[in-house]
């Protein structure tokens, strides 16, 4: 028997440890379980769990993460489900608590995220496998942190379209946009606000990002913002990068520095350019390749 506390401070209690059957309720932790080589462990996943691919094509699915078929759940007789505060609905969640074993996370930033990661480790018996992440993570948002000096441009994050909704302060998302060095405009605002075209306007944001997700923002709707913003720039972005909070966070860093200096070298001055390839030139690209070796070296244990 095993007992912990998880993320929203239930005391979880484990008649199998370590867990043989595990159903996972969030996309960005069923692919975290990968990484850790749990993939005969993980017997559920939801319908919107896409990576790893061939999870996705070869584990039994459990319904969407809000809308969990408890049944489907139930006949897999899980030893642990991992769900999450905000992605999946509570009622849904306590339900079955009263069944099962379920540990649940609750991420608003990176530390919070790191110790999402060791949790989730020593839960499932792969503690060491764990914190061999977390500190790959910790030395890869190290090596790409913006510099004190550099300029912050003001960005807006659209999670959404029609009506438009963005990332306000209290997200994964604003504490991500930090992290990759962005102002976030719309930070005083709670959750993810729907906004009018003019307050945008008063907001006065250097770059419009567009999130591949939610919604599935592409290049065919960058005219339409830039209507909207004319003088910002639009650009489309990997929205995995900034909202999955599991070992995608090994690609995080280099994908956020390569997409600041972008934004950088049109919004700010000339010498920007200068300045940065001074400092380090072909890093970015290097550190990259880096991270994706990283990646693919965790999660591959099939």
């Amino acid at each position: 028997m095993y007992t912990c506390t998880d993320q929203t401070a239930r005391t979880i209690v484990l008649p199998v440890f370590p867990p043989r059957r595990i159903v996972s309720l969030v996309p960005s932790q069923t692919e975290l379980l990968h990484a850790l080589g749990l993939a005969d462990e993980v017997v559920g996943i939801t319908k919107f769990c896409v990576h790893p691919a061939a999870w996705f094509q070869e584990k039994k699915r459990v319904g969407g993460t809000k809308t969990v078929n408890p049944e489907k759940v139930a006949a897999l007789a899980p030893d642990l489900i991992i769900a999450n505060k905000e992605e999946n609905k509570r009622v849904q969640i306590e339900a079955l608590a009263t069944r099962f074993p379920v540990w649940t996370s609750d991420v608003r930033d990176l530390h919070s995220a790191l110790d999402m990661i060791g949790r989730v480790g020593a839960v499932t018996g792969r503690a060491p496998a764990a914190q061999m992440l977390v500190r790959t993570v910790e030395q890869a948002f190290a090596d790409h942190r913006p510099e004190p000096a550099a300029g912050r441009p003001r960005a807006a994050y659209f999670i959404w379209r029609k009506p438009c909704m963005v990332a306000g302060g209290d997200t994964f998302i604003h504490a991500m946009l930090q992290e990759a060095g962005f102002e976030n405009v719309f930070a005083a605002e709670s959750r993810y606000p729907e906004i009018l075209p003019e307050i945008l306007t008063e907001r006065a944001p250097d770059v419009l990002l567009l999130s591949s997700e939610p919604y599935p923002f592409a290049e065919k709707h960058v005219a339409e913002f830039q209507e909207i913003c004319p003088a910002a720039q639009v650009v489309v972005v990997d929205g995995e990068m900034f909202s999955w909070y599991g070992s995608r966070l090994l690609l995080a860093p280099a994908y956020f520095r390569q997409l600041r200096e972008k934004v950088c070298l049109a919004v700010f001055s000339k010498d920007y350019r200068e300045r940065t390839e001074r400092r380090c030139p072909q890093t970015v690209y290097f550190a990259g390749n880096f991270n994706q070796k990283l990646f693919t070296c965790f999660l591959n244990h099939d």
